[in-house]
């Protein structure tokens, strides 16, 4: 049994591997590293095989994708902690001590994430997972240090540790006995926003979820599927609707889901305007999927419900964040008023 699992879900990432292991090598020793591979079918196994003996392998039957790709793998692994972390992902010097001591030190903590810092311009801020998630009112995400398009520099304004409503897929600390209780990630999401889903049923039992400003590392982003594609736009919808519907009360359902409905129109004729037909398309899919499931996501919903009662959370935005940075034209994390 390993203290500290580290594994990489891989698919057809043998560029990255190449690049990012023997870094992520150097700066986890004393930790096991664990390649999970979702059937690649570029050589990422012999590439291991022959370079990277000390590197475990976990072999998956079929591409599962990001969620149910590391559900089969976590159960092969017994650990304290698991760590996941995207194959694109450069860490530095120290890592993984900051968040460990600090999961250790308060227990109610399920999950955590480091600085997330952008690969291509180091003084940024990157994308996905910034210093730490959050939502709207409405389920819509955004991070410290990303809101929607503006990207902020990192000026040591996120320096700090505290609890965020969601923690970054791209490299998440996640206590092992939490993450089975919680049931994993859900793998009807295939990828995108399953980390969010997650958390938020952490929450429901009881746990925080933490950003750690003394660890930080380098993402490239976009590897698998780039931000303006429009599968990823599908995704990125259709999951957004679930996640809501799966975690909010009925009663808030009632409001939420048809004002959330026009607010997704809106965004569906601005891809529109901008001559983005694929993208303008993949939003009507994804409601389309999200009506055509409702029912088995009405059984998901009953069952995260059993899960625990806490309802209400600081870490939930309490306005929409579309009106906030489009009308208000607020820009920056600390520009929200809580």
């Amino acid at each position: 049994m390993s203290r500290v699992a580290i594994v990489i879900l891989n698919y057809n990432g043998k560029n990255y591997l190449e690049q990012f292991l023997p870094t992520l090598k150097k700066y986890s020793r004393g930790h096991t590293i664990f390649v999970a591979d979702n059937h690649s079918t570029d050589d990422s196994v012999d590439f291991l095989t022959k370079h990277h003996h000390d590197v475990e392998k976990i072999l998956l039957s079929q591409n599962y994708g990001f969620s149910e790709g590391y559900n089969q793998a976590l159960q092969k692994i017994e650990a304290d902690y698991y760590i996941l972390i995207n194959s694109d992902i450069e860490v530095t010097e120290g890592w993984i001590a900051p968040i460990i001591a600090l999961m250790d030190q308060n227990p109610e903590i399920a999950a955590c994430q480091p600085k997330i810092l952008s690969f291509e311009n180091k003084d940024k801020f990157e994308y996905a997972g910034a210093a730490g998630g959050f939502i709207d009112t409405l389920g819509y995400p955004f991070c410290r240090g990303r809101l929607f398009e503006t990207i902020e520099s990192d000026t040591g304004q996120y320096d700090d540790n505290r609890e965020i409503f969601w923690a970054t897929g791209a490299c998440l600390f996640v206590r092992a006995e939490a993450y089975v209780k919680a049931g994993g990630l859900d793998k009807d999401y295939f990828a995108h926003m399953e980390e969010i889903d997650l958390c938020w049923r952490l929450k429901r039992m009881g746990y925080s979820i933490f950003y750690c400003g003394n660890s930080q590392v380098y993402h490239i982003g976009g590897g698998t599927l780039h931000k303006t594609n429009s599968f990823k736009t599908y995704l990125n919808f259709r999951n957004s609707l679930v996640t809501l519907y799966k975690n909010t009360p009925f009663s808030q359902l009632l409001w939420k889901m048809p004002l959330r409905w026009i607010l997704d129109v809106l965004a569906a004729f601005r891809f529109l305007t901008q001559w983005s037909f694929d993208n303008f398309w993949a939003i009507g899919k994804a409601h389309t999927a999200f009506l055509r499931n409702l029912l088995k996501i009405e059984a998901k919903r009953k069952k995260v419900l059993k899960l625990g009662s806490k309802t209400q959370f600081k870490e939930i935005y309490k306005g929409l964040i579309v009106v906030a940075y489009f009308l208000k034209k607020v820009r920056i994390y600390s520009h929200l008023k809580h």
